[in-house]
């Protein structure tokens, strides 16, 4: 059944004409900006610095345990800040330099290829609605919707997902990516399998990263250390990673809308990526600057195209147009969503979940 939403409402014309005035009042490229190099460049030096004192340097637990930290924090920030903008074409007005930022990914492991489809498309397009959000599924272990189905273990959820989370790099990079190039289908969006140069990358990326997370450090370091010091990196990867996203759609202020029996949703397109996103942090600008504006996640679902360096402000035209057209509009603290994520996990390890509906007014 495909899943469709009604015309483009009064609403989304208002916040594209605040954005078009936006740039047309300032100036600005809506990407390509001077300050996404420099921060480019910034990321791969803090990675390059701390695998190279990990791998060459580190010859006690007390040196290898922070810069195991530090690379795990360093190949999240990349993830956020270049690889996100790149994989949605925000980066540059060049689709090379687009693809070469997008590419980062297949570096660090994981497979840019499938991550267009599983994130673009999925997620991008059908946000919290459940089987056709992949990034709802995290297997019988736990219960991120209301309309999946309970078990008795996800009554302890809100403990010990956030270890889990810490795990799905590994299980991305070394199980689901060859599982996906076996067997391509994410959720209920098709995925061809790769073919040609999108053949090519995939497997250079995973030998790239095999070489760089196995082979040269184990010339180096005894096989238990190499794995030890692997995993706490992916730890800090993982959770860092899934929790940034977690809090904008696993909170309880999101909506958990479903299609109708003829598969038409209520809302139209914009208004959904409002109701089912929350932002977080919004003026702390050292976060803003580390997770890539994915803390305005609203403005980045409604304009993904658009480099993140603009957020901020963006964020101010859709928050005035959303209250005007009487639409929920929400954005929390820092720990004040984190705690939301945490009762949002604690409810849905109860069977009879359901999830808070907010709808507009106007």
């Amino acid at each position: 059944m495909a899943i469709t939403f009604p015309p483009s409402s009064q609403f989304r014309a208002d916040i594209e004409a605040g954005v078009d005035a936006y740039f047309e009042q300032t100036g600005l490229p809506r990407r390509g900006l001077l300050r996404m190099y420099l921060k480019t460049l910034t990321m791969f030096a803090w990675l390059g610095l701390s695998y190279v004192g990990l791998v060459f340097f580190a010859h006690t637990w007390y040196v290898a345990l922070p810069l195991a930290v530090s690379l795990g924090l360093a190949m999240a920030g990349i993830g956020f800040s270049v690889q996100h903008d790149g994989g949605h074409n925000a980066y540059s007005e060049r689709r090379l330099i687009n693809r070469s930022m997008a590419w980062a990914l297949d570096m660090l492991g994981g497979s840019s290829y499938f991550w267009h489809y599983k994130h673009n498309i999925a997620h991008h397009t059908f946000p919290n609605i459940t089987g056709a959000d992949d990034d709802l599924v995290v297997g019988a272990v736990g219960r991120l919707s209301p309309y999946d189905r309970s078990h008795p273990l996800h009554r302890f959820q809100q403990i010990y997902l956030w270890f889990l989370y810490g795990l799905l790099p590994i299980r991305w990079t070394l199980i689901d990516d060859f599982h996906s190039m076996i067997d391509p289908g994410i959720g209920q969006t098709k995925v061809p399998r790769p073919r040609g140069w999108d053949q090519v990358r995939f497997w250079a990326g995973k030998a790239f990263m095999l070489s760089f997370a196995f082979v040269l450090p184990l010339w180096l370091h005894p096989v238990a250390a190499v794995a030890l010091w692997y995993v706490v990196t992916m730890m800090v990867l993982g959770v860092v990673l899934a929790t940034v996203f977690q809090l904008a759609h696993c909170v309880e202020e999101a909506n958990f809308p479903m299609p109708n029996e003829s598969g038409k949703m209520e809302h139209d397109w914009a208004t959904h990526q409002v109701l089912t996103t929350v932002d977080f942090s919004r003026g702390n600008q050292l976060v803003t600057w580390y997770v890539g504006g994915l803390n305005y996640q609203i403005e980045h679902h409604l304009f993904p195209h658009i480099c993140h360096i603009h957020y901020p402000k963006i964020a101010e035209i859709v928050e005035r147009a959303a209250r005007k057209h009487g639409i929920p509009y929400h954005c929390n603290s820092s720990w004040a969503a984190l705690r939301s994520h945490y009762r949002w996990l604690r409810r849905m390890g109860k069977p009879n979940a359901v999830a808070t509906v907010a709808v507009p007014t106007a």
